[in-house]
């Protein structure tokens, strides 16, 4: 049995997977494709839940941000980076999808995304760069980077950048650059080599809610970084960012190598996956 319920109706599915009941946010939903006589319900965080119904019952229960890519498969327009010869995930999975349908699904791509963006547009955030730096005065002397990001997307709703809205002194001199020559500038402005593999990780932040890290290089300044994004205002997420050679790990116990050994597990599972 499935059905729909919680103070926001449309919000929550209470299904049978696994012989166990589950509740899901279908804001968590990123896509759902058909599995024999079963669906699979991929979500974010890499979780895949699996119960029996049709893609088209469950469609019905879920809000209109869903594209239909091909027979049994729905995909939330909010989980999509790209389209091209493929379907680009913000969680870096790439779907098949009908191709003498490309344009009807950009279409409707365009439309969902130009509505979602569009609500990230309210009171509630700062507007000028004193705003932003009042409300984030207690991180001005923190001895790490952060900083709050603002989404750019274009026209076609893709993501496309992102402009520095605020910045510690300790992010200056991560990027080895001014915070005036940072804050209300977009990165690609600043950086001309900028590698868009830091944009899926933002924007899955920025749509989602999700709190992700990311350990990489970056061309731009050079260096190793370890990051954790998290969402802030609408349209923005908040970066805290480490030069991994500043940071020795240290252990106390044996229970530091324990919850090492399933920290990286973690990575390399996903990886595997």
């Amino acid at each position: 049995m499935t059905e729909v319920f919680g103070l926001e109706e449309s919000k929550y599915l209470k299904i049978i997977s696994d012989r166990k009941q589950v509740v899901l946010n279908t804001e968590s939903i990123i896509y759902v494709q058909t599995s024999g006589k079963s669906v699979e319900i991929h979500t974010v965080k890499n979780k895949i839940y699996k119960t029996r119904m049709s893609v088209s019952r469950l469609a019905d229960m879920l809000s209109d941000d869903f594209i239909e890519v091909y027979r049994g498969c729905i995909v939330s327009a909010m989980a999509i980076h790209n389209i091209d010869d493929k379907i680009e995930l913000i969680n870096g999975e790439n779907l098949e999808y009908t191709k003498r349908k490309k344009k009807q699904i950009i279409d409707q791509f365009h439309t969902i995304r130009k509505r979602i963006v569009s609500s990230f547009f309210d009171g509630n955030i700062p507007v000028t760069k004193d705003e932003y730096c009042k409300y984030y005065k207690s991180f001005d002397n923190l001895p790490f980077a952060f900083t709050d990001i603002e989404m750019i997307f274009d026209e076609k709703k893709h993501a496309v950048d992102w402009i520095f809205r605020y910045g510690n002194p300790a992010l200056a001199r991560l990027e080895k650059l001014p915070l005036e020559q940072l804050i209300g500038n977009s990165f690609g402005a600043i950086f001309s080599n900028m590698d868009s593999k830091w944009l899926k990780a933002y924007e899955r932040a920025t749509l989602y809610g999700e709190m992700l890290e990311l350990i990489d290089y970056s061309p731009e300044i050079d260096t190793y970084l370890k990051i954790i994004c998290f969402p802030t205002f609408s349209g923005h997420c908040g970066c805290i960012l480490f030069d991994i050679s500043d940071i020795s790990f240290t252990q106390n116990s044996d229970d530091a190598a324990t919850a090492l050994n399933l920290y990286l597990g973690r990575y390399i599972n996903t990886a595997e996956d």
